[in-house]
């Protein structure tokens, strides 16, 4: 299985690169027949072979045997809810899902994907908040006038409230995500695509 699995992750590594098993022969001065009972797991590379392949591929040997692709639901829960730190500190809502997501990315199946989901629609709504306040914030300056003289009385509370439906929003959409991760359906990230 431990095989098998590097296999994979010597594979992907070398696509990702742009090589092609020819130019990873070449480029590790090994042959090709060699590569390709590596990649189909007929074979593991061991002391020099897995250096020089780990060099061409910009990673360590270590990496390279750790690395297995696993299936962890519970890991992924935990990802769509760690945004729901931003309550603590608005900042801590990307921090959060952006450490767990560099970290397991490679090593658990679905956590890239979900990761960049996630991020992106923190990132847009961190975009939102931040216009929000800057908008109130002329507001209140008197910096740039808005005509609400039907909400006049109101006012504050309707910014207020435009604060309320985006924390609302947020926390709505990352705790209905994380249900529908844990029951493996289509999740429903709004974003700019940032991550891709």
């Amino acid at each position: 299985m431990k095989s098998n699995n590097l296999a994979k992750k010597i594979k992907e590594l070398r696509i990702r690169q742009g090589f092609s098993q020819e130019t990873l022969a070449y480029e590790t001065n090994l042959g090709l027949r060699t590569i390709q009972r590596i990649e189909n797991g007929e074979s593991e590379p061991r002391g020099d072979t897995l250096q020089k392949i780990s060099r061409v591929l910009k990673t360590s040997p270590d990496e390279l045997l750790d690395w297995s692709i696993e299936k962890d639901r519970g890991f992924l829960l935990l990802l769509a809810l760690s945004p729901l730190s931003f309550l603590i500190f608005p900042l801590l809502g990307i921090i959060a899902p952006l450490v767990l997501w560099i970290t397991k990315r490679n090593k658990i199946d679905g956590v890239d994907w979900y990761g960049k989901k996630i991020l992106n629609f923190q990132i847009t709504w961190g975009v939102l908040i931040f216009l929000a306040y800057l908008l109130s914030i002329l507001m209140m300056l008197r910096v740039i006038s808005v005509d609400i003289s039907f909400f006049s009385p109101f006012a504050p509370l309707s910014l207020i409230s435009v604060f309320l439906i985006l924390y609302a929003i947020n926390i709505g959409l990352l705790i209905v995500n994380a249900i529908l991760i844990h029951k493996e359906k289509k999740v429903w990230y709004p974003a700019i695509p940032l991550l891709r």
